[in-house]
C-alpha cells in the first residue's frame, strides 16, 4: 500500500514541479535569444533498512532546448543575432565567462559594450570593447567592431576588435539560473573563427506557446491522475481496516 502512496505523493508534488518549469518556458516566450528548459521524470529507489522495493518519482532538469528561434530585423547596428551555431561571449562580476545568443547589446556611459543586463562583452583577446564617443558603430559578420568618426571619410573606418564567438559542443554547456550558459569544466571556451553575427537582428525565444499550452494541460492531467492515486490508496486502507476490525 505505501508504495503507491509513494509513487502518488511523489508525482503529484514533481508533476507540479515541472507545471512552474513549463511556465517558466511559456513566462520568456518573449525573451530575446531564451532557450527553453527541458524536464523529465525519473524514478528514484527510496533507500533505508529492508528491501529497496520502494520508489518515488522526482523531477529533474535534462538540459535546454538549444534549438534556434526565429530572426527579427530591428536596425539596431548594436542587436546581434548569430547566424546558426555559436554563442556570444560576456563576462560576469566574478570574472568568469558565460554565453548567450541573446545579442542585444548597448554601450554603458563608459563606452564599454555591453549585454542587455549590463555585463561585458568579452572580445576575442578577453579584454572588453569601448566604443569611442560620437562615432557610427558597424559590426561586420565574423563579429569585427569598427567605427567611423561623424563626418569623416570610410577611410578614416577604425577597427575596435572582435567580439568572442565561440561553439563548443551542446554535451560541455550546462544553462544557469541567470539563463546564461557555462561550461561544465568551469573554463573558458576557445574562440571559433567560422560562427558568424547578422547585425541589426536578433533571435527570438525557441519556446512554442502552442506545445508549452498542450504540455500544461497534460501536466494538470497528470497532477489529477496522482491525486486520484492517493485516495484510491486511502480507500484501500479504510477497507482493510474495516475488516480487520471485523476479525
Amino acid at each position: 500500500m505505501d508504495r503507491l502512496i509513494y509513487v502518488g505523493m511523489t508525482a503529484a508534488k514533481h508533476t507540479m514541479a515541472q507545471l512552474a518549469a513549463v511556465s517558466q518556458n511559456l513566462a520568456n516566450i518573449n525573451t530575446t535569444g531564451y532557450k527553453a528548459d527541458i524536464n523529465v521524470f525519473s524514478a528514484v529507489p527510496v533507500n533505508g533498512p529492508g528491501n529497496p522495493t520502494r520508489e518515488f518519482v522526482v523531477n529533474s532538469v535534462a538540459g535546454a532546448d538549444t534549438s534556434f528561434g526565429s530572426i527579427q530585423q530591428t536596425g539596431n547596428p548594436l542587436d546581434l543575432a548569430v547566424n546558426g551555431e555559436g554563442w556570444f561571449t560576456v563576462k560576469l562580476p566574478d570574472g568568469s565567462e558565460a554565453y548567450t545568443r541573446n545579442g542585444n547589446f548597448k554601450i554603458d556611459p563608459s563606452g564599454v559594450l555591453q549585454n542587455y543586463n549590463g555585463l561585458n562583452v568579452v572580445g576575442d583577446d578577453g579584454s572588453t570593447i569601448t566604443i569611442p564617443p560620437n562615432t557610427q558603430v558597424t559590426i561586420g559578420k565574423d563579429g569585427t567592431v569598427s567605427t567611423l568618426p561623424s563626418g569623416d571619410m570610410p577611410v578614416s573606418v577604425t577597427i575596435l576588435g572582435r567580439i568572442k564567438l565561440v561553439n563548443p559542443p551542446e554535451s560541455q554547456l550546462v544553462k544557469g539560473q541567470d539563463n546564461l550558459f557555462r561550461l561544465r569544466s568551469g573554463k573558458p571556451a576557445q574562440a571559433d573563427a567560422n560562427v558568424q553575427v547578422m547585425s541589426g537582428s536578433l533571435e527570438g525565444s525557441n519556446v512554442s506557446a502552442i506545445e508549452s499550452m498542450i504540455s500544461m494541460i497534460n501536466l494538470g492531467r497528470q497532477f489529477e491522475m496522482h491525486m486520484k492515486l492517493l485516495q484510491t490508496a486511502d480507500g484501500n486502507a479504510s477497507k482493510a481496516g474495516s475488516l480487520l476490525n471485523i476479525a
